[in-house]
């Protein structure tokens, strides 16, 4: 027998401090309700469970876009509502007017509400905003198309040297269509519809990380290109050129972006086209507008064919007014529908990642609660088992009488 080292309490002691560690983590799990507290109760779990965690709370967000969405298409068909109903009354007066039982007279005053109604259409326009935004004036900010191929052009140098597009933005200049490049030589010409601009890169010359922009200012497109970080020599303007020709850039205007999922591409745009007379005005809108100063031109004179007949392109004209609305219209209510369905789909991948999510991190309380109950029991074991190791060497004495 020995008393110097009692074996038996510090075994006694060792398997009472482990019971103590399971305890500790049991209490911490049920305090907390969750499996996972820290990397080391499960390090692979702990990963996936920060994953689902990032797509749940994307799908979070994306919901409350998708609503937002909604509110904002729904602000803009509110408005367009009224528009159509003035439009319907406009008509009613060209029909009117286009009548020969009424006088120049009758007609100046179909002329006068006419004007007014004119001017209430692009007084909505300039009022009808969300968050600030104004929603039919066509100023909604142009937006490249991931379509555009200029965004994957590789461009070669000497040897292994590339260089690549980097960014391609579009300002308020730019318009909406499809713009094409031409390369020749070290000259780059972009070009949309009848305009164009060249510009000449003759002396570009980018080294390993050096980045240059092709500022098309006058079309409102800029397009970055970066030089790789590894190369040994330099990119020149004729190899941007050559790389860059037949390539094209998209642009749409007029439309938003509504971001409906947790991921980077999970994004679509609806178009907010302009409904107002003046600046912006689509073919439609213009074509009316020109009919309506004719016809202002001629109830002032005296001339009653003139008249009549201003009256009756007044109608043409309107009617493509009405149709040009309807189209914008039912953009918007297809759009809604859409952002109405996302919003379904979301709530149900929500719940269902919540629920794997759940099966990772979350604690099983009723076998947590047998964790903890074993651990209790140990531990009170333990307690009075070291007390009776400890007691042990005191059996020595009797030998030493």
């Amino acid at each position: 027998m020995r008393i110097y080292n009692n074996i038996n309490a510090v075994d006694a002691q060792r398997n009472l401090s482990i019971t103590g560690m399971m305890l500790s983590k049991s209490i911490e799990k049920l305090s907390s309700g969750l499996r996972i507290n820290r990397a080391a109760d499960d390090a692979a779990g702990l990963s996936i469970s920060e994953k689902l965690r990032a797509q749940i709370n994307g799908l979070d967000q994306a919901t409350r876009n998708a609503q937002d969405g909604i509110s904002m298409i729904q602000t803009a068909e509110g408005a367009l509502n009224e528009v159509h109903s003035m439009l319907q009354r406009m008509r009613e007066l060209a029909v009117q007017a286009a009548n020969d039982t009424l006088t120049a007279q009758d007609r100046q005053a179909i002329n006068l509400e006419l004007q007014q109604l004119h001017d209430e259409i692009n007084a909505i326009a300039q009022r009808t905003t969300f968050n600030g935004k104004q929603l039919l004036t066509g100023s909604l900010t142009a937006q490249v198309d991931p379509s555009s191929t200029v965004l994957t052009a590789t461009i070669a140098g000497a040897g292994t040297d590339t260089a690549s597009v980097s960014s391609v933005v579009a300002d308020a200049k730019a318009v909406s269509g499809t713009y094409t490049i031409a390369g020749s030589g070290s000259q780059v010409t972009l070009t949309v519809g009848s305009n164009s601009q060249t510009l000449d890169l003759s002396s570009v010359s980018l080294t390993a990380g050096q980045s240059y922009t092709l500022n098309f200012n006058q079309l409102g497109i800029q397009i970055t290109v970066t030089a790789a970080a590894g190369n040994s020599g330099a990119i020149t303007g004729a190899n941007i050129a050559g790389a860059l020709d037949t390539k094209t850039v998209v642009v749409n205007n007029q439309s938003a972006n509504f971001q409906v999922g947790a991921n980077q591409t999970d994004g679509f745009r609806v178009a907010f086209y302009a409904v107002q007379f003046g600046a912006n005005a689509p073919q439609a809108l213009s074509a009316l507008d020109t009919a309506l100063n004719n016809f202002a031109n001629a109830v002032n004179g005296t001339d009653n064919t003139a008249q009549v007949n201003a009256a009756q392109s007044l109608i043409t004209a309107i009617d493509g007014g009405i149709n040009y609305v309807s189209n914008v219209r039912s953009g918007l209510g297809a759009a809604q529908n859409r952002l109405e369905h996302a919003v379904a789909n979301l709530g149900v991948a929500h719940e269902n990642l919540m629920a794997s999510e759940s099966r990772i991190r979350d604690v099983d309380m009723a076998a947590e609660m047998v964790n903890f109950t074993r651990a209790q029991i140990l531990q009170q074991a333990g307690i009075a088992v070291l007390a009776q190791a400890n007691t042990i060497p005191q059996s020595i004495l009797q030998l030493l009488r």
